[in-house]
């Protein structure tokens, strides 16, 4: 491996710019911050949770690409549409982490037309 290496699945959706889906350093990963929307149809739920959901599995399809899983994130970065959407987004979020979570960021953030994005960092497994 280079440097640095981009990562790319179909199995998430594409960028929609000038960014990589996932960037390869050593044994680091790091994500680009994905939505909700479904890699095949585009369509986004309406629900946090539904939302919430479609993105972990976003970012498990670019993990797996480098044979890491969420289990292996060692840090989130979350921006929600709306913070008092935090409990819904918790209850979901928390069917994809196990002990030891993931350190996390949540931050309110002015999203277009989803109400979660997230970016991860994760240590690919030796």
């Amino acid at each position: 491996m280079s440097h640095k290496d981009a990562l790319r699945t179909d199995d998430a959706p594409q960028p929609a710019g000038p960014y990589s889906q996932a960037i390869v350093t050593g044994d680091l990963l790091f994500t680009a911050g994905f939505g909700p929307q479904h890699p095949v149809t585009g369509e986004v739920a309406a629900t946090v949770g539904e939302q919430t959901r479609q993105v972990l599995r976003n970012l498990e399809a670019v993990l797996a690409e480098s044979g890491a899983t969420l289990d292996d994130a060692l840090k989130a970065t979350v921006h929600l549409a709306d913070l008092a959407d935090a409990p819904e987004f918790n209850e979901a979020y928390r069917e994809f982490f196990t002990e030891p979570y993931p350190v996390r960021t949540t931050v309110g953030s002015q999203l277009a037309n989803i109400l979660v994005e997230i970016d991860l960092v994760a240590r690919i497994p030796s």
